[in-house]
């Protein structure tokens, strides 16, 4: 059946891209379609003129496109993508790493994207913030309230400040709010591009690379139990065919 795609519903800071396939293959959901929600992170996700766009968008609407069914993407900021999953409003979240708090509410996919973290610090800096012994003796900043602002925490650095997204964190460390930022690479390295600015104007120290999938709700995957294996096959062949 011929696809139909609508333009872009803006409504209360929420962006709805609907994509209508033929008759849905989702037990549970019958003539109701998939809805998952993002958040607005370029290159990931994000919005170009009328239309959501990026690499994880991509990637998602190839294995949905696949598998033949009815969805709805949804744009809106990151803690109402989740708590709406776990609340019913939406069938899942995407790209997000695991831990144990989503655990408790979604299954995740394969990895949707595998992207590097790194430490972001001026040129000058003799902070190391891989030494335990740095952790209090300088001030740090990731995006608020995602895996990396918890492990911060978690781990006992000094976080500062609580940036709503990866163009304020950048905007923090230029002004010296900030002495340390944490932030994934191809996303620290699109804002850099927007403001003119390149790599070699900052220390980058490694951390490690964290993998990032789409996020289905429990209530989901139960009620749809060959879902997920479909769709992570379905990803596979995807992430192949858009190399």
């Amino acid at each position: 059946m011929k696809s139909r795609r609508c333009a872009p519903l803006v409504t209360a800071a929420v962006v709805a891209v609907l994509n209508l396939f033929g008759a849905a293959h989702l037990s549970a959901q019958g003539a109701q379609p998939l809805r998952l929600a993002t958040q607005e992170l370029p290159p990931y996700q994000m919005i170009e003129g009328d239309r959501m766009t990026g690499i994880a968008v991509r990637r998602i609407r190839c294995a949905l496109d696949r598998l033949d069914i009815s969805y709805e993407l949804y744009m809106t900021t990151w803690s109402e993508a989740q708590l709406g999953t776990q609340t019913g409003r939406f069938d899942g979240f995407f790209v997000g790493s695991s831990n144990a708090a989503r655990a408790e509410f979604s299954v995740s996919s394969i990895p949707v994207v595998s992207e590097s973290l790194a430490w972001y610090l001026p040129l000058n800096s003799e902070i190391d913030p891989n030494d335990a012994k740095d952790a209090l003796r300088a001030r740090y900043g990731a995006k608020f309230a995602t895996s990396k602002w918890r492990y911060l925490h978690r781990n006992g650095y000094n976080v500062v400040m609580r940036p709503r997204d990866a163009d304020s964190l950048l905007n923090m460390l230029l002004v010296g709010d900030v002495d340390v930022a944490l932030e994934y690479e191809l996303i620290f390295a699109h804002f850099l591009g927007e403001r003119g600015l390149s790599e070699s104007q900052f220390q980058k120290v490694p951390f490690r690379r964290q993998q990032m999938g789409a996020h289905f709700s429990k209530r989901f995957v139960e009620a749809n139990p060959l879902f997920l294996k479909r769709f992570n096959e379905s990803l596979q062949q995807c992430l192949v065919a858009l190399q």
